[in-house]
């Protein structure tokens, strides 16, 4: 396995991409990519600039998921571009792309599932809450978040520089897809790191959820079948979900890609994954959230200098 192996796969994929007009996946990216990208900044921009919503730590949680969020759309509009037309860009560059991205996508799952801890953290102990999670400590580890998402494609990079030699050529496509592939033939264990992460996630997020209806169960909230509580878990529960089903088709990717052949099957799942399934959730987030939080709504309409619209109940 050396640097020409990638070389030719890279070919052949842009050659099925060619064959089977796949480059009209850039249309959804495109559109998707821009509809969140109008929202993000403003809605970041209302958390920053306001000390009511920089105070608290579901809002900081909030502003850090959107900012990786922008940084991974724009890097993976960036590459999906290139890889549709074919350009061969510097192996500096392709490698700096594939580090950003898994990155920021490793953030902003890292980032989510922080946002459920701080929802049972605040639930369980209401009264201790300020005192375990200060703003200034969820600083801190959003900072350890930005470390951790950074250690490992780093250290993939760091592998995939000693095991495929100093002899740069440069390819039509770049992707982590073939990057990871070839670590995998060397038999680096890259899918311990995305089964151990989602997993993880995974179980944190199942634990906090169910004791967060063991407490709250008694409170009444849960009794009405369309109630403010129940439509958010729901939301919720749904937006971690698409959040975390790219990496595990990511998985699929992984298994289906050979050394000897190229399917097309293959490149149509990750032309899906990268254009469609990994920005839906980015997509809804600000949206979802805009909407749901009260508190950043009402900034929102105090920002554009808008009147909120109020219910007037009639006096009998």
């Amino acid at each position: 396995m050396n640097q020409s192996f990638i070389v030719k796969i890279s070919a052949d994929w842009y050659n099925i991409t060619e064959s089977r007009h796949m480059k009209l996946f850039l249309i959804p990216t495109v559109l998707l990519t821009s509809v969140t990208l109008l929202v993000n900044p403003i809605l970041s921009l209302c958390i920053l600039c306001f000390p009511s919503l920089r105070q608290e730590n579901r809002y900081l949680l909030l502003a850090n998921m959107l900012f990786a969020d922008m940084l991974f759309l724009a890097i993976n509009l960036a590459m999906v571009s290139c890889n549709s037309m074919g350009l061969h860009m510097p192996h500096w560059l392709c490698e700096f792309m594939m580090v950003s991205m898994v990155m920021t996508y490793s953030t902003s799952v890292l980032t989510i599932t922080l946002m459920v801890v701080d929802t049972y953290v605040a639930v369980r102990w209401p009264l201790r809450y300020k005192e375990i999670l200060p703003p200034s400590r969820a600083r801190k580890i959003i900072m350890s978040l930005w470390v951790m998402a950074t250690v490992c494609p780093v250290s993939l990079l760091v592998m995939f520089e000693v095991l495929m030699g100093q002899n740069k050529q440069s390819r039509p496509v770049c992707l982590v897809l073939i990057a990871l592939h070839s670590l995998e033939q060397k038999k680096v264990g890259v899918h311990s790191y995305f089964i151990i992460a989602i997993s993880l996630c995974t179980v944190l997020t199942v634990y906090c959820y169910i004791h967060l209806y063991i407490i709250t169960k008694t409170s009444g909230i849960w009794r009405s079948r369309y109630s403010r509580a129940r439509m958010t878990l729901l939301a919720h529960v749904l937006l971690l979900m698409m959040y975390f089903v790219p990496t595990l088709v990511f998985a699929v990717e992984l298994a289906l890609l050979k050394q000897e052949s190229l399917e097309d099957v293959g490149v149509w799942i990750n032309l899906v994954n990268m254009c469609v399934l990994m920005l839906l959730p980015r997509s809804l987030a600000p949206y979802l959230y805009g909407l749901r939080y009260r508190e950043l709504c009402n900034v929102l309409f105090q920002f554009f200098r808008l009147k909120r619209p109020t219910t007037i109940t009639p006096v009998i």
